[in-house]
């Protein structure tokens, strides 16, 4: 696992010096592929604990999903293939790890409640006591993080990607709206349907959040995100007025998506609309 063969990354220790799962994955995927990211990667950090400690989709699977959206626009530009790619290698990411993990659930994987204070000190104290040996975050991150980089490079060469109109990317939508770069749009564009159409935690709502972060990290060089995050407290008022407090991605469109096109056709007729333009004017 090795962007540089002679520099061979070591997925635990990679986590430790990251300080999160989102980051560090992240951090994995653009070091195998020589493309570093130090502020996007440090804007990552608020999406660790399933989506800023809220228990939805592990932190490394979003840090994956970035990873896999840098590298599409590295390949393919600001273009329908870059956004399509990153949808379907982050639908492929999402098959490997719950095959391993039997969920994708920080909550159900942890069995720990990060937004508590009195489980989330618990948990730090036993890693950090015990080491690697206890944490299943710094196991699961050793064992699946091979795996999560052949797939990737397998899934950003797939040239079956046959489609009937130009795709859409809810994630993609908000992050425009928000003012990003051509980047980064592509970047989280397989947030798209609940993380790769799997229909989980709202992926329009962390890219909200990532890019709301990268914005900060921009502007305050080597301080760590979460120092100032009254903006994703207000991120999160504005979302669960919307959804009626739903975080769940086929909840609030009320069905899933089985293929980009279908997700495309659900943006393209009005769905989310509001969602999307509300989290954006943030």
């Amino acid at each position: 696992m090795n962007g540089d063969k002679n520099n061979k990354q070591n997925p635990r220790k990679v986590f430790w010096q990251c300080g999160t799962c989102s980051r560090a994955v992240f951090h994995i995927l653009n070091t195998e592929f020589n493309n570093p990211k130090e502020i996007e990667e440090r804007a990552a950090d608020p999406l660790a604990g399933g989506i800023y400690q809220k228990g939805e989709q592990c932190g490394m699977l979003w840090g994956g999903a970035l990873g896999i959206g840098t590298e599409s626009f590295r390949k393919y530009g600001n273009s329908d293939k870059a956004v399509a790619t990153a949808i379907k290698s982050t639908g492929l990411l999402i098959n490997s790890f719950v095959k391993r993990t039997k969920s994708v659930n920080c909550l159900e994987i942890t069995n720990c409640d990060f937004s508590n204070k009195f489980d989330f000190a618990k948990f730090m104290l036993k890693t950090i006591l015990c080491g690697f040996i206890y944490s299943p975050c710094f196991n699961l991150i050793n064992k699946w993080a091979p795996e999560a980089i052949v797939l990737v490079k397998d899934g950003l060469l797939d040239k079956n990607i046959n489609l009937l109109e130009p795709p859409i990317s809810c994630a993609s939508e908000v992050a425009k709206k928000m003012g990003a770069s051509d980047e980064e749009i592509i970047m989280v564009a397989g947030f798209a349907g609940g993380l790769g159409l799997s229909g989980n935690g709202c992926g329009a709502l962390s890219a909200a959040i990532w890019i709301n972060r990268l914005q900060w990290c921009k502007k305050n060089s080597g301080t760590h995100p979460y120092l100032n995050n009254q903006n994703i407290k207000e991120i999160f008022e504005v979302f669960y007025r919307e959804t009626n407090s739903e975080i769940v991605c086929s909840k609030i469109c009320g069905r899933n998506f089985k293929t980009i096109d279908e997700h495309t056709e659900y943006i393209k007729n009005g769905g989310c609309k509001k969602l999307i333009e509300t989290l954006s004017g943030i």
